[in-house]
């Protein structure tokens, strides 16, 4: 039965060959021509060389500009776990009707386009926006906070558009722990804390590792909301390749900066997976 089964599953390999089409049409071949442009010395693209590479590595401008964006997408992705473990252990928790709810006010900010969402943002963070108004009016503050145009501004924003890729994949996973394991964790004696540090924590470290592989991506490379809320005086890579594409027209700046970005930024997803699988395997040891 068995046998059968995996040959029946090797004889269909064909049904995934409209996919791996797509991919390959609308991913890797994009990919190639990057990687092919980003080697090209000069804007005219007429030799092949290096040069890219070295203006792209060897400038400390452009290094500090790709540490900010990395960091960035470090900051955003703290606060996401931070403030969406809680609502998934909530949601994970709490009865059938009220978690379809709770899941439903999670979801919803992704059926809003992502602009509409920034600039509501500006509206909100702005100089005479609700916030800087609210405190005037509470008396925590004389003058107007800066809260647009700032990297706390960005992280935040970040944090709220990403949220849903940290609290569903975070619900998931907790969902999967049986109570009784907590329950028994209490009854042998530890706390509250220590059950939850000791035993739901490791536990539900699939769901983080990936909570934080999403946003992180996410938030790295997130273009529009770090433009719109960082302004001109934040520099990201995202803009910054923008920048070198369509203003300067140097493609193959652009493209080889494109393509350490894309590097660093996977790099550190595969930092995260790492460490996950090696937090798991010290949790289950």
């Amino acid at each position: 039965m068995t046998e059968r089964a995996g040959a029946g599953a090797r004889g269909e390999w064909w049904l995934a060959l409209p996919l791996a089409a797509v991919f390959a049409g609308f991913f890797l071949a994009p990919l190639g021509v990057l990687a092919v442009v980003s080697l090209f010395a000069e804007p005219e693209m007429v030799t092949f060389g290096l040069r890219q590479y070295r203006v792209v590595l060897g400038d400390t401008f452009n290094l500090r500009t790709l540490s900010d964006t990395l960091l960035l997408g470090a900051k955003a992705t703290v606060l996401c776990l931070v403030l969406g473990y809680p609502l998934a252990w909530v949601t994970a928790r709490v009865r059938p009707r009220l978690r379809a709810l709770l899941l439903f006010v999670v979801i919803l900010p992704i059926l809003t386009s992502v602009v509409v969402r920034t600039f509501a943002w500006i509206v909100i963070l702005g100089r005479q926006g609700v916030l800087n108004k609210a405190a005037l009016a509470l008396g925590l503050a004389e003058e107007p906070l800066r809260l647009l145009f700032s990297e706390v501004g960005v992280v935040v924003v970040l944090a709220q558009v990403q949220m849903p890729l940290m609290v569903l994949p975070l619900v998931t996973t907790l969902q999967k722990i049986d109570p009784n394991l907590a329950d028994a964790s209490l009854a042998l004696g530890a706390g509250r804390w220590r059950t939850f540090r000791r035993v739901v924590v490791p536990l539900s470290l699939p769901g983080i590792v990936a909570g934080c592989i999403l946003v992180y991506a996410a938030a790295a490379t997130a273009f529009i909301t770090q433009t719109l809320i960082g302004g001109a005086r934040l520099l990201y890579m995202p803009l910054f390749i923008y920048q070198q594409a369509t203003g300067a027209q140097n493609w193959p700046l652009a493209a080889a900066a494109a393509v350490v970005f894309m590097a660093s930024v996977l790099l550190v997803v595969s930092l995260f997976n790492l460490l996950g699988r090696t937090r798991r395997a010290r949790t289950y040891a």
